[in-house]
């Protein structure tokens, strides 16, 4: 007798694509990004994969999705790299605080940092929300050594991050985001475009 995986949605399911959601949320926190796979997610959440590649495409757009990030980062960062290099670290952190700075969305923002970081111990940032998400986005913005451009990046945006919102420090926490971009934005800008050692 061969044992078969049954196609599509479960009988009695309520909900198929939250279960889904689930089981991807506690393989990407058990196994990181590269050690889970569509196939063992759909069978934590006994459906086809076929199922999970219908709801979520690809299993880039399923951690998006498993993260239950308010606004998608790649959609945030298309109009900064469709203007080109030129200005680039100052729309960057325009685009950027833009969203942070909005009440409405950056409780879930918080929500989800917090969750990467103590999940994970930042396994998740630096295996696969930069190099995943972020990191395809901004290669349109370097034209060489995007290995080291884009973590400096990263890490400036990261300690923003951090001073600014999950720590508050004064005076981060309070600088108007006209400030912050021109204080910070020539140094995202050196890191995207200028000469590197």
């Amino acid at each position: 007798m061969t044992t078969r995986t049954s196609r599509g949605r479960r009988p009695g399911a309520p909900d198929t694509r939250a279960e889904v959601l689930a089981a991807a949320r506690a393989s990407f926190a058990e196994k990181g990004f590269r050690g889970t796979t569509i196939r063992a997610v759909a069978a934590s959440a006994g459906v086809d994969p076929a199922l999970v590649h219908h709801y979520f495409g690809s299993k880039d757009d399923l951690f998006v999705a498993a993260l239950e990030i308010p606004v998608d980062p790649r959609e945030v960062l298309a109009p900064v790299v469709a203007a080109g290099p030129d200005g680039a670290g100052e729309r960057l952190l325009s685009a950027f605080l833009g969203v942070w700075d909005d009440p409405a969305i950056q409780p879930g923002l918080l929500a989800m940092v917090r969750s990467l970081i103590a999940d994970d111990s930042g396994g998740l940032v630096r295996d696969a929300f930069i190099p995943v998400v972020v990191g395809p986005v901004l290669a349109g913005l370097v034209a060489d050594r995007p290995d080291v451009r884009i973590p400096l990046v990263a890490s400036q945006v990261v300690g923003l991050i951090v001073a600014r919102y999950l720590l508050a420090l004064p005076p981060m926490a309070q600088m108007p985001a006209e400030d912050v971009v021109a204080r910070m934005g020539p140094v995202l800008q050196h890191y995207l475009t200028g000469d590197l050692p």
